[in-house]
């Protein structure tokens, strides 16, 4: 053998067993897929691919978001999400890319799918002043196909491994139930008439129940699911309701309140019930407060006004958009438009649901959930 082949040899062997090495440490790591369900809150630009009246990928969203060059991508903030947050945190090489966009095909999906989608919400009648939008009913229905497109990448039994012991369920849903559907005097006066807030809160834990049942039988094992956050709180509801910085409309946050309780029980119920799987509650409502009660605490200068949008003294009526009035200082504001928190507040509340202890994140945080 000559000295040059000998090189050449050597060389191929320490690229095999680098590419070993990296390959056992991911899975020791337990990095896999990131799956995530939901609503504007994590969306990554489904909607982009709707005809509806829900839509960020207009600027100035995004102008903070580094992967884009600062252009809008259809997140509803100007940066990442918490999804977006969560998943580099865990190791995660790629976003996860929107399940609508050309680009969620091939071996892409094995780092994971976004489904989520501006308006959606977890009763099927939710967001429809928007026209369009992809309720979770229809997440679940896609994620089907998406669990389909995996055994054939992985073969079967590799599949199933691979999305019950190495992926990651993460659901942000059920605000849209409450501000764009029994909340909205629009469309909700009848329903409101004729349905109280308990038998409302129980169609949806009982939809919500038969979704993440249905997840369970596709192999999904690690659930992340988020409670409804202060939705009374937001710059929108403060505008409209004509209130001081330092109130929030108590109606909305008493159904928030009152959903969250019957969450709480029924991802008990699932992790009495369905041998294997580890439903992890999100407390949203209580990070989200803190953050809105405490402000000056984490470096912001409001937690009212929002930084992009237009209409009242919050700037909470109008969406953000090419015309909207935005605050140079997006860091220094817990919102970022009427409704969605900016990044600044994403990294805080990721920061938590990470590494946070039983108040924010329960039974586990989320690298405990990851290296179960």
């Amino acid at each position: 053998m000559t000295l040059k082949c000998y090189n050449i040899l050597v060389h191929l062997i320490v690229i095999v067993n680098l590419s070993y090495y990296r390959n056992a440490a991911a899975q020791k790591s337990g990095l896999g897929a990131s799956f995530i369900f939901g609503d504007s809150l994590v969306d990554a630009g489904n909607n982009n691919y709707l005809s509806t009246l829900s839509k960020a990928n207009i600027p100035p969203n995004g102008i903070d978001f580094k992967a884009s060059g600062g252009n809008p991508t259809g997140r509803y903030t100007n940066g990442r999400t918490i999804g977006d947050i969560v998943g580099e945190e865990l190791g995660q090489p790629n976003f996860a890319a929107p399940f609508l966009a050309p680009n969620a095909t091939g071996k892409a999906i094995l780092y994971g799918v976004n489904y989520a989608s501006g308006g959606g919400g977890i009763l099927n009648a939710t967001g429809r002043i928007f026209v369009n939008r992809i309720g979770m009913d229809i997440q679940v229905d896609y994620f089907s196909i998406t669990r389909k497109q995996i055994d054939k990448l992985l073969g079967e039994s590799k599949a199933e491994q691979y999305i019950s012991k190495q992926s990651i369920f993460s659901i942000t849903v059920g605000a849209n139930d409450f501000l764009n559907n029994y909340l909205l005097p629009i469309l909700s006066i009848g329903a409101r008439i004729s349905q109280s807030p308990d038998s409302f809160i129980d169609d949806m834990i009982n939809h919500f129940r038969v979704q993440l049942t249905r997840l369970y039988k596709m192999d999904a094992r690690k659930f992340v699911i988020g409670n409804v956050g202060p939705i009374g709180c937001i710059p929108y509801q403060k505008t409209i309701n004509q209130l001081n910085e330092n109130q929030c409309v108590d109606l909305a946050n008493k159904l928030a309140l009152q959903y969250n309780a019957r969450l709480k029980d029924l991802l008990a119920e699932l992790n009495d019930n369905l041998p294997g799987a580890t439903f992890v509650l999100a407390n949203v409502y209580d990070l989200v407060m803190e953050l809105i009660e405490n402000y000056d605490k984490y470096g912001f200068t409001t937690s009212s006004r929002a930084c992009c949008g237009n209409g009242g003294q919050f700037a909470g009526i109008i969406p953000c958009g090419p015309s909207s009035s935005v605050c140079t200082d997006r860091y220094k504001h817990v919102f970022w438009d009427p409704y969605h928190p900016s990044e600044a507040s994403n990294l805080i509340i990721a920061k938590q649901l990470l590494d946070g202890d039983k108040r924010y994140i329960s039974p586990v945080n989320l690298r405990q959930l990851r290296d179960l």
